[in-house]
């Protein structure tokens, strides 16, 4: 609407330039013909023209002034729009949310979570004691074949010289606390992990 007034406002101005250009021209040729009394009556003609053609330009720009405090408005409208929607979404959601249901489900993921460290913390432990059994029954032997090798001569030789029953009996007596120790620390290993699985069960 407002658009349309400041092209019919554009258009009468136009117009009013078209008018003051035919007006100056008139009166030049008056003036050369030294008719100075219709020159006169010419000249207020052009000054009430051009004081049209001004107010014109003013209304224009008030015009547009407006149109675009309007847009600015439409623009305000629709963001208040938007705002609604999405105030309107956020509740919706927040109204679907269950937050005791949220909270049993945090709560059952961090007890779930223990156990799964729990568990993997005792197996983990489990397999280190295996493998260090193992390790340390190699290093042993490895050991035992070291010192061996470096004193075999004086072994052999004493074990030629030397009655049998001497030197078995030693080592049938070195055999059997070595073999305690082993199954004390078994027992001991045992009972541990029997504990951590105990303490899962009841979680």
């Amino acid at each position: 609407m407002l658009d349309k007034s400041i092209r019919e406002i554009e258009r009468e101005r136009q117009g009013l330039q078209t008018q003051e250009k035919k007006l100056i021209a008139e009166i030049k040729k008056s003036a050369k013909q030294g008719q100075m009394g219709a020159v006169k009556v010419m000249a207020k003609d052009l000054i009430r023209t051009r004081h049209q053609i001004e107010k014109f330009y003013k209304l224009k720009s008030q015009l547009q002034g407006v149109s675009l405090r309007i847009q600015t408005l439409k623009s305000t409208q629709a963001m208040g729009e938007a705002m609604k929607g999405v105030t309107k979404a956020m509740g919706q959601m927040n109204r679907q949310m269950n937050l005791p249901s949220l909270q049993r489900i945090m709560q059952e993921f961090e007890m779930q979570n223990e156990k799964m460290e729990l568990v993997s913390e005792v197996m983990g432990d489990s397999i280190d004691d295996a493998l260090e059994g193992d390790e340390e029954e190699e290093e042993t032997e490895e050991l035992v074949n070291q010192v061996l090798d470096e004193i075999g001569i004086d072994i052999n030789s004493e074990l030629v010289n030397a009655p049998s029953t001497t030197v078995a009996a030693p080592a049938a007596k070195g055999k059997v606390p070595q073999a305690e120790s082993t199954e004390n620390d078994d027992g001991g290993i045992d009972n541990d992990l029997q504990a951590r699985l105990d303490n899962l069960r009841k979680m």
